[in-house]
């Protein structure tokens, strides 16, 4: 799995375009091969903020979006920030769940 993230602080005449087209490419990139999610989350206390956040099952999958038309849609966005954006690749090697909770919880408890 890599989880890739994208925040950029775009300026407040642009940040409502800026989420149209972020929000038109999650759309489109969900049904992609290899995307496990794609979400647009815009941040409600800094109202310039918009995150670009995705699941990829596969690293295939991912290169293949990043050379995609449609990801020069996500381009254009990166290219609209008013300040260098925050862009991430982290592949997730090993994942848990709730279990992680329950082990850390269950030392306090001793």
């Amino acid at each position: 799995m890599i989880h890739a993230t994208i925040r950029v602080k775009i300026s407040a005449q642009k940040v409502g375009e800026a989420i149209e087209i972020l929000h038109s490419v999650a759309e489109r990139t969900r049904v992609q091969p290899g995307c496990v999610s794609c979400q647009v989350y815009h941040d409600t206390q800094e109202e310039r903020l918009i995150m670009l956040d995705e699941m990829w099952s596969t690293q295939e999958g991912l290169d293949t979006h990043l050379r995609s038309d449609e990801y020069r849609n996500v381009l254009l966005v990166i290219e609209m920030a008013d300040e260098k954006p925050e862009i991430l690749f982290n592949p997730l090697a090993d994942s848990t769940g709730v279990e992680t909770i329950e082990k850390a919880r269950a030392k306090t408890m001793k």
